[in-house]
């Protein structure tokens, strides 16, 4: 049976997430049932939880086939990297990861959330699903020792700043807060922009005190961390299409029964589409709030060909090996 989670034993949080985790290790109560673990770094109120993990798991667990998921939001187990560590170790069975945190253990995988090389999520979905993202997927597993189940929208990504952004020109002076990695860092030069990496608990305190000058996040993270109240504009520049791949460990998997891994494969794909749904519901209702109020101001009309073209053109010029051939065949299936 899969083990129990390092981070479950360590928490510091409490005796519940020491109870639920341990249950990977099954004392034969519930009849000899597969536990499988399955966190994310996101809150109870997100649609990667809510309409995510939670979603799995009650369709899973409603079915009699002798696999129980235990979700573990909110970093309970740890940040990304730590996470995922634990997932290929197999002390996590399944986790929700951005590509950008994958490459470090498969550089290739990265090039999915680079600026632009996707046209939105229908775009990502056609590449996932086809013939390219099979190979992608493959060549992960076997350099990584765990499976990719699916891809799941995150939304597009935005910046904002105390001023409108519609055009490359104007991030210029701008201390623009990316996330502290390779591919992040990479796409905040492939648009004109300066990157300053601060980490995310302390976002909000650095805008609030002007140590950087924006940042860029989805709609419903914008609102989820109230960076609304210290940023008057919102820029909808749509700069990347963000995803989450749904990984598990390989030998989780090969511990399932045919019948329990095809019911798990489904469950984590059909929560794709209501997954989707979630994300830009909330996206829909927050813009329309803070068009209700009057701020903060929503630029609606930037410039994303300037955009798309000065990012599409540093990648082209600066990528190499693998990263450069995947990054022209998502483009090629570009509708």
């Amino acid at each position: 049976m899969p083990k129990t989670p390092r981070k479950t034993l360590l928490a510091l949080t409490a005796t519940a997430v020491l109870a639920s985790g341990c249950s990977a290790m099954n004392s034969g109560d519930d009849g000899g049932d597969v536990t499988l673990s399955f966190a994310n770094s996101y809150t109870d109120n997100h649609p990667h939880t809510r309409c995510g993990i939670k979603a799995v798991a009650d369709a899973v667990n409603g079915q009699d086939i002798g696999v129980k998921v235990e979700t573990f939001p909110n970093s309970q187990l740890g940040n990304d990297d730590t996470r995922f560590t634990s997932v290929r170790s197999g002390d996590l069975d399944m986790d929700v990861q951005g590509s950008s945190a994958l490459a470090g253990s498969y550089a290739p995988i990265g090039v999915l959330d680079m600026a632009y090389a996707f046209n939105g999520p229908d775009h990502l979905f056609t590449f996932f699903d086809g013939q390219e993202g099979a190979g992608l997927k493959a060549e992960f597993a076997k350099a990584t020792g765990t499976r990719v189940l699916d891809v799941w929208y995150f939304g597009m990504r935005h910046f904002t700043a105390n001023k409108p952004i519609r055009k490359p020109e104007d991030l210029k002076g701008l201390r623009m807060r990316f996330p502290d990695s390779k591919i992040y860092l990479e796409n905040a030069k492939a648009v004109g922009a300066t990157p300053t990496a601060v980490a995310f608990e302390e976002l909000y305190l650095s805008l609030q005190r002007k140590t950087i000058d924006g940042q860029e996040n989805p709609i419903p993270t914008i609102a989820e961390k109230s960076l609304d109240e210290v940023q008057t504009h919102v820029s909808l520049t749509g700069h990347q299409t963000g995803s989450q791949l749904i990984v598990i460990n390989e030998e989780s998997w090969k511990k399932l029964s045919p019948e329990q891994q095809k019911a798990l494969q489904k469950a984590v794909s059909d929560t794709r589409t209501a997954n989707r749904k979630c994300i830009e519901a909330d996206e829909a209702k927050i813009l329309a709030e803070w068009k209700s109020k009057g701020e903060p101001t929503i630029v609606e009309d930037v410039d994303r060909n300037a955009f798309a073209d000065k990012a599409r053109k540093y990648f082209g010029e600066n990528l190499e090996g693998e990263q450069a051939a995947l990054f022209k065949t998502i483009r090629s299936t570009a509708p």
